[in-house]
């Protein structure tokens, strides 16, 4: 059956269906061929019990609050103030791209989000003082990542929504990991530039006065990420509630900067209408395709197989990383997490590993499927927002920040503490 759904689901994903349809398609095919008894009489109460849950109110909102903050200026504004502090090192202003990625993903949640913001506003800039093409867009593209793993991250409420896990401890798990990255972004960024400096662009250098006044325009984010997060970790607000006050303190952010328009309100949730659809769309299609693939004996049969390799704990998750990394070649991130959560998590649990260290772990392997082609999206949303160039130029440009990617989910296999140390200290 494995066999049949991995072809099955990389064809229809070939003929450019929407995710969302494929996922419904492949659970009727295995309602009507694998399934001892017709299950398509429970769609409406899968579909029902799904979407009706509060925790996944927090999707909208956390979309809405970054579209705030992108559409009113504010992401301008935090790239020229980080240029000014970063652009000194080698790589200049590539890290800016790394650190403005990092600054919207402790906000906007969303890996899509996070690197067409940065795209759309960096590329004027690369072009203008001659960086390397292939590194400059690269760099975006990995620092978006960052979106689904810095805190607050849409994939990790979905993960704690299907696996019944903590979503303030999955936030606290990612942030160390999802900063770790950022500077091992800037790390490789620096070396590779120290090797070849003529990738890197032109190093400026600029007043200390000028550099210390371009923090006051950091103020509001790093304000507004401290009381997403504070309120959610003191227990004063869950997740749902502190994305509500969230929106409440972009747009007063937005309104003091000058940002507030009825175009900018209208495009805001137009846009997050868009987005929360998609994401929903595949969530309640991925929750009737498990409930099929469970009625089925998928995980028994997967158990079986797993067990047959006589691998131990170790090998039993080294391989599961390969299957990741294979999968995400070619299926879409929030896809690849909603169907394989249910089938992989208590496989992994039964060998005695944390369910929120498997959940950061899986998410640096997303993060690896969204800059490693053919489907990876923000290769496309980066080179959407160039407007000229080769696809190939931003995915050859992304190579090193896969293996910074790799060796960050090795030193979690060895490890666990990097992702476990907050959630045990602070997590209650």
């Amino acid at each position: 059956m494995i066999g049949y759904l991995s072809i099955g689901l990389l064809g229809l994903l070939s003929l450019s269906i929407p995710v969302g349809v494929v996922l419904f398609l492949l659970g009727f095919g295995v309602d009507a061929f694998f399934s001892p008894f017709p299950l398509i009489r429970g769609l409406g109460n899968q579909v029902w019990s799904t979407s009706n849950n509060a925790t996944l109110i927090a999707i909208p909102f956390f979309v809405l609050l970054g579209e705030i903050l992108v559409r009113s200026g504010i992401a301008t504004r935090t790239y020229a103030a980080l240029d000014r502090w970063v652009s000194w090192l080698p790589g200049g202003l590539v890290h800016a791209n790394v650190a403005t990625a990092t600054m919207f993903s402790a906000t906007s949640g969303s890996s899509v989000a996070t690197a067409a913001t940065v795209a759309t506003v960096a590329m004027p800039q690369a072009e203008k003082l001659g960086y390397d093409p292939k590194l400059f867009s690269g760099a975006i593209a990995a620092g978006g990542t960052l979106g689904i793993m810095i805190p607050p991250s849409i994939n990790l409420i979905v993960y704690g929504f299907l696996t019944q896990t903590s979503i303030p401890r999955l936030f606290l798990a990612g942030l160390v990991p999802g900063l770790a990255l950022a500077v091992g972004f800037m790390v490789i960024t620096m070396l590779i530039c120290m090797v070849r400096p003529s990738l890197g662009g032109t190093r400026r250098v600029f007043p200390f006065p000028e550099m210390l006044r371009a923090l006051l325009q950091l103020i509001p984010i790093v304000l507004l990420f401290t009381i997403i997060i504070g309120t959610i970790y003191k227990g004063w607000a869950t997740p749902t509630e502190a994305a509500a006050v969230g929106v409440a303190g972009a747009v007063l952010i937005a309104a003091f900067f000058g940002g507030i328009s009825v175009q900018m309100f209208t495009d805001s949730i137009l846009g997050t209408v868009k987005i929360t659809s998609m994401i929903m769309l595949v969530v309640i299609a991925a929750s009737f395709l498990n409930f099929t693939l469970a009625s089925a004996g998928l995980g028994r049969e997967l158990e079986q197989f797993l067990n047959s390799l006589g691998l131990s704990p170790l090998g039993t998750i080294l391989v599961v990383v390969l299957i990741y990394i294979v999968l995400g070649f070619f299926i879409e991130t929030l896809s690849l997490m909603v169907v394989t959560i249910p089938i992989i998590v208590p496989l992994v649990v039964a060998q005695g590993y944390d369910p929120i260290w498997f959940g950061i772990l899986m998410i640096v392997l997303i993060e690896m499927a969204l800059i490693t082609p053919p489907v990876g999206l923000n290769l496309y949303v980066v080179q959407g927002a160039r407007k000229s160039g080769k696809m190939s130029e931003v995915m050859l440009g992304s190579i090193p920040y896969v293996v910074a990617m790799l060796v960050m989910a090795g030193l979690l296999i060895a490890f666990p503490a990097i992702a476990l140390y907050l959630p045990s200290v602070l997590g209650g």
